[in-house]
């Protein structure tokens, strides 16, 4: 009884969560606590043991951290500079926005970096009178992409990171560093083919983006030196956490408590946490309860023995499952969701004698966060995007994003393919002859 329960409880919530008619977070937590009521676990097993609490406190951190920044005007300042650059050229301007979106996914995350960069695209746009179309899917597939490079580009591998230890923010860049590098640069290439007829320049707009002043947006008070400095303090320590022995949780809350203690007579710390994006750290809670409650029951299990049945418990055979399976179920539901309930039963592989699980984690972090790109639902950066240009009057159509963004999900997966199967799985075939 208590396994149906716990089915139809994550079903329906994640029909609710797909659906996206009511708040995701709300729906999670409701299912989570009637997980709770219908006595599948305890408040105990909940709060000790399904809730990763690590995971929910570095995305904290990194939200405070971005928040006190972004009020120096850094992120407009680089935004326009670099506009000015290019001299508003339309193809050259599409490169920096891809650039910029890829580079900020990878060192803040991906949807910190759309809620920065999205509202000053829509002016840059309107500006230059270019579509504005291009840009914003621009924008969608190299923040998803770019975010798949570093542990705390994209929520699927924050959790990842947080669920195994050793894979390490170094780790994250070295193994899947160039293979994002790749798909980044092929993608970008496609876009400005594609888009290459319709993004003409009118000079005569150009004039009045090269004569904005980006130094203006710079509010050059010593919050703006502190931030730029503890930030990039931070971003040091997640790369040196390895070699000095502080995880990753520890150094984002220690960068964001000296950024609070820094600037408090700038900003009040009260104003700081209410721009925390507190729907999306709830959301997480009530995933990891809907989650926990499955791997009461035994639901994790029986999925861990159904995939190793599938693929003869062969780890070639797994790793390209599990690659394939991640990519095009994040295509259609958000990959937060899918990553939750992928990582225990990766962790599960275990006791049916894997002992390298590590070309399953690849495997699970390049299909969820390059499956993102599929629909404007496949991943949170896409909803956000659409949410900012539906309020700015430029609706993103589902079924024409949809057009764009699934060949390029099966272009990325192939590739994907073929890097995993070279790189960790032939040494391991060759290992075991």
């Amino acid at each position: 009884m208590e396994t149906t329960l716990a089915i139809i409880v994550f079903v329906v919530s994640y029909g609710f969560i797909m659906a996206e008619k009511m708040n995701r977070a709300l729906v999670a937590l409701t299912g989570g606590f009637l997980m709770l009521l219908s006595g599948i676990y305890q408040w105990e097993d909940a709060f000790t043991e399904f809730i990763d609490w690590g995971t929910i406190t570095l995305l904290f951190s990194m939200m405070v951290l971005v928040s006190i920044t972004k009020k120096t005007g850094v992120f407009e300042y680089i935004a326009i500079l670099m506009a000015q650059k290019v001299r508003g050229a339309p193809i050259p301007l599409l490169v920096v926005v891809g650039i910029l979106t890829a580079v900020g996914s990878a060192l803040l995350d991906n949807v910190t970096t759309v809620l920065l960069f999205v509202p000053i695209l829509l002016t840059l746009t309107s500006l230059l009178k270019l579509p504005v179309f291009p840009y914003l899917l621009t924008v969608i597939f190299c923040a998803n992409i770019g975010g798949t490079a570093t542990l705390i580009g994209d929520p699927p591998n924050i959790m990842i990171g947080q669920a195994v230890e050793h894979l390490t923010f170094v780790s994250f860049i070295t193994n899947l560093g160039p293979i994002v590098l790749l798909i980044f640069s092929t993608t970008l290439i496609a876009l400005i083919f594609l888009f290459r007829k319709s993004l003409i320049q009118q000079p005569e707009y150009v004039h009045e983006l090269m004569d904005m002043d980006p130094s203006q947006y710079l509010k050059k008070t010593p919050m703006l030196y502190q931030s730029i400095a503890v930030l990039s303090m931070t971003i040091l320590g997640f790369l040196l956490h390895a070699f000095v022995h502080v995880d990753l949780t520890t150094v984002a809350v220690c960068g964001a408590l000296l950024l609070l203690l820094l600037t408090d007579k700038e900003v009040e710390a009260e104003k700081v946490f209410q721009e925390v994006e507190w729907i999306t750290l709830f959301f997480f809670m009530g995933l990891f309860m809907l989650v926990g409650g499955l791997e009461k029951v035994g639901i994790i299990d029986e999925l861990a023995r159904g995939m190793i049945w599938l693929t003869e418990g062969d780890l070639p055979k797994t790793s390209l499952v599990i690659l394939w399976v991640s990519g095009l179920f994040s295509g259609i539901v958000d990959n937060i969701p899918f990553v939750a309930a992928m990582i225990p039963v990766i962790e599960e592989f275990r006791s049916y004698g894997m002992v390298n699980l590590d070309p399953l984690w690849w495997s699970l972090a390049l299909g969820a966060c390059l499956g993102g790109n599929g629909t404007l639902i496949g991943a949170s950066a896409n909803v956000v995007v659409a949410g900012l240009a539906a309020s700015a009057k430029h609706p993103i159509s589902f079924v024409k994003f949809m057009l764009y963004g699934m060949p390029v999900v099966l272009f990325s997966l192939l590739v994907s393919t073929l890097y995993v199967y070279f790189r960790y799985l032939v040494p391991f075939l060759q290992s075991s002859l």
